[in-house]
């Protein structure tokens, strides 16, 4: 019997799936490389040392999960000089950078393209389809702990890898995207096609959010938020605000999503921190706006009150931030 796949695979001419990633640090970087190792069509957009370096070198890989090891070759190249045709392209860049891509996503893609955003802003793959009208965008995010560890090499940090992904309205739904599950779970990396992703996608900001905030606030690292006292309090009372904060936007957590969190974060390394707090210490852009700012803004715009996230994005506007 004929799956989906199949009919989808005969109308691509039996070719494979061709996927481009836009961003190969932490996020897009880790999944080219699974993806690679697996076979599949894979290119990797970066820029720079990281760019030359795996061109030259390939993708080296430290991981607490799998060990150390160097996927090569890897297909990567710059916006400019990319011209294949991809059937899905995975957005992977900071939330400060997506405007550049759009562009360059017009220019690539074909009719039947479809754009998976995986950033840490929640509502990105919404913003993202107003400017591509012509294209299906879904949502996506990522459970994920990695980062460029120099060029050329990223640091992987625990055994969580799971993207989750899907439409925003059940008509928009196409079968190429049960294809972009299947390739997923082939690759290593566990494919969720949500249901319900705008749920899904708040669940993971309902993380990473208070995670970077609470960091932040705090300079602290999963180690210290780990341990009992005011700093893991402060982490799980602003995921509680994301809880209220959701119930308000009508969207409903089937799961204890404090605790739920807590074993997330329970489940890292003592170094692990958020690409946030990593791109404030390095004085580069950072997604703050996004990640702290934005729910206070939101937290107004629902009529819900967020006194933590108030508070400290208070005091790290005090600190310069904005």
């Amino acid at each position: 019997m004929k799956t989906q796949g199949d009919k989808n695979r005969k109308e691509r001419g039996n070719r494979a799936m061709k996927y481009l990633i836009i961003g190969a640090g932490g996020t897009g970087g880790c999944i080219g490389a699974y993806m690679t190792e697996a076979g599949k069509d894979v290119t990797l957009i970066a820029r720079g040392a990281h760019l030359a370096a795996m061109q030259a070198d390939g993708l080296r890989m430290e991981t607490t999960k799998k060990g150390n090891y160097t996927v090569k070759p890897v297909k990567a190249a710059d916006m400019e000089h990319y011209g294949e045709r991809p059937d899905v392209v995975f957005v992977c860049v900071k939330g400060y950078s997506l405007k550049e891509t759009v562009p360059f996503i017009r220019r690539a893609a074909g009719p039947e393209t479809v754009v998976i955003p995986i950033l840490n802003i929640y509502g990105t793959g919404g913003r993202l389809q107003e400017q591509l009208p012509e294209l299906l965008v879904t949502d996506g995010c990522i459970y994920i702990a990695a980062e460029i560890k120099e060029p050329g090499c990223l640091w992987q940090n625990g055994d969580i890898f799971r993207v989750v992904f899907g439409v925003r309205k059940p008509s928009e739904y196409r079968a190429v995207l049960a294809e972009v599950k299947k390739d997923l779970d082939d690759s290593g990396i566990t494919g969720v096609l949500s249901d319900n992703i705008q749920r899904d996608a708040l669940q993971k900001f309902s993380y990473v959010s208070p995670a970077a905030t609470c960091g932040q606030y705090y300079d602290a690292m999963a180690g210290e938020m780990q341990k009992p006292g005011k700093v893991r309090d402060t982490f799980a009372a602003l995921i509680a605000e994301i809880d209220a904060l959701a119930a308000a936007m009508g969207i409903h957590f089937e799961t204890d999503i404090v605790q739920t969190n807590l074993d997330i974060l329970d489940s890292l390394t003592p170094e692990a921190s958020t690409s946030m707090q990593r791109d404030v210490k390095k004085g580069k852009a950072s997604e703050m706006d996004g990640l702290v700012f934005e729910v206070v803004r939101m937290g107004r715009k629902y009529g819900v009150k967020l006194p933590v996230y108030e508070k400290i994005a208070g005091e790290l506007r005090q600190r310069g931030f904005s």
